[in-house]
């Protein structure tokens, strides 16, 4: 875009394209979303303190940006996100003064230089107009699907307050005045922009029109003059500091630096967060944590030779146990119809239902013990699954018994789905409660 001034014959050195305009209104029209989801994300944690904050954010990012955009103006002549850019906003004159600005520049910049009355004109234009929109915009998306509800929710309040005929006035300007006003806006921006585009206009915006100020790229003057500002005075004598107090911290010192300051801080916050962005949207993130998951290894159960009494189980005991096992087994036997077939041998899987409470294991039927969780998303205990997925739980000896080629035991499968477990028991997730 910079080059088609160039080919009408005309081109400014110091005038700035239109892509580097439009570069720096819209960094400018990411800051306050960018600001409010942080600030949201901070309340989630800290209600409390943040909330109130929140709700007032408009307000507060617009005093917070009329302070900045104000240092910026009379420091660097132009605005917090064109200073990013290197551009800076100038009065406009008449007549153009190429001469002028090539032969003596700084003579040039001091009378292009913002009057504290353009500083103020630019800091409406830069602050308030985005504030009424913002708010104008909050209100229509509001106000505006009343119109739908029928006359009950649009008509005046019989016997209204001042309060209430002013706001029924202000809802019907939003349900009807504002579309145009806005369109209009919109149209004129883009004829501004087209006109600043082909060169047939200095101003690239109706606002910058109305104040009289356009943008202009800095020059080495610009820079030497700002370079200036934080050097000391040439036969002025330093002060000395106050006692408790440094030079760097010193009240009149650490406003302006840290305004300043906000200028490497833009960059660096962005290179931030698009770096955060594309650890969490790559597939590296996702490779690195499932390597790291690779090298964890969970040792089999250790099981206990031990009634709960704390004695050793005796063989007739374990004897009872096994017939009450088989009992239990011939009371809740699956149907081949019902159970999931193997792929490869084409036989019914002996898999067990799922409980009906999710605090209990579909296995042992008690309360989970251990906490594991299958690669299907079923949690058992991790005693149950381990020796369910080896093969060697009684329940499947049991069923297995009189079974062999006519069923699958479940070994190396999900003991509710019968869909295989991939990587056998090192595919398991302990659950941390």
């Amino acid at each position: 875009m910079e080059f088609v001034t160039a080919l009408r014959g005309t081109f400014d050195e110091q005038k700035p394209s239109l892509f580097e305009i439009l570069s720096e209104q819209q960094l400018n029209s990411l800051l306050p979303p960018t600001l409010r989801y942080l600030l949201t994300v901070a309340t989630h944690r800290h209600p409390r303190y943040l909330l109130r904050i929140l709700n007032s954010f408009d307000e507060l990012y617009a005093a917070a940006m009329l302070l900045v955009e104000r240092h910026y103006l009379r420091t660097r002549g132009g605005s917090f996100t064109e200073n990013f850019y290197g551009l800076k906003r100038d009065k406009a004159l008449r007549g153009e003064i190429p001469r002028a600005g090539t032969a003596a520049p700084h003579v040039a910049r001091e009378a292009l230089r913002l009057s504290s009355a353009d500083v103020w004109r630019n800091l409406v234009v830069l602050v308030g107009v985005p504030y009424l929109k913002r708010k104008l915009d909050e209100a229509y998306d509001v106000n505006a699907p009343r119109a739908l509800l029928g006359a009950a929710y649009t008509r005046m309040p019989d016997n209204p307050t001042l309060r209430q005929r002013f706001l029924h006035y202000y809802r019907w300007f939003l349900r009807n005045i504002y579309p145009s006003v806005n369109a209009g806006y919109y149209f004129a921006m883009l004829a501004f922009n087209l006109a600043y585009l082909f060169d047939g206009s200095r101003y690239h915006s109706p606002l910058m029109w109305l104040i009289g100020t356009r943008v202009r790229r800095m020059t080495a003057a610009d820079y030497q003059a700002i370079e200036a500002l934080s050097a000391p005075k040439p036969g002025s004598k330093a002060q000395p500091a106050r006692p408790g107090w440094t030079s760097l911290l010193s009240p009149r010192e650490l406003g302006p630096r840290i305004l300043s300051s906000l200028s490497v801080m833009l960059p660096m916050s962005i290179f931030a967060l698009k770096f955060l962005e594309w650890w969490y949207q790559s597939d590296f993130a996702r490779q690195l944590s499932r390597k790291a998951a690779e090298n964890i290894e969970l040792p089999p159960p250790i099981l206990s030779a031990l009634n709960a009494k704390g004695r050793a189980t005796t063989k007739q005991e374990k004897k009872k146990e096994k017939n009450d096992e088989k009992d239990k087994d011939k009371a809740t036997e699956p149907s081949p119809e019902d159970a999931p077939i193997a792929t490869p041998s084409l036989l019914p899987i002996y898999t067990v239902p799922s409980p009906e409470d999710s605090s209990a294991c579909p296995i042992c039927q008690g309360d989970i013990v251990t906490p594991t969780a299958c690669q299907t998303g079923v949690v058992y205990c991790y005693t149950c699954i381990h020796r369910w997925i080896e093969g060697m739980h009684p329940m499947q000896d049991a069923f297995m018994e009189n079974r062999e080629g006519q069923w699958e035991s479940g070994q190396g499968r999900c003991a509710v789905t019968g869909k295989r477990v991939l990587g056998g028991t090192e595919g398991l997730r302990r659950i941390m409660v």
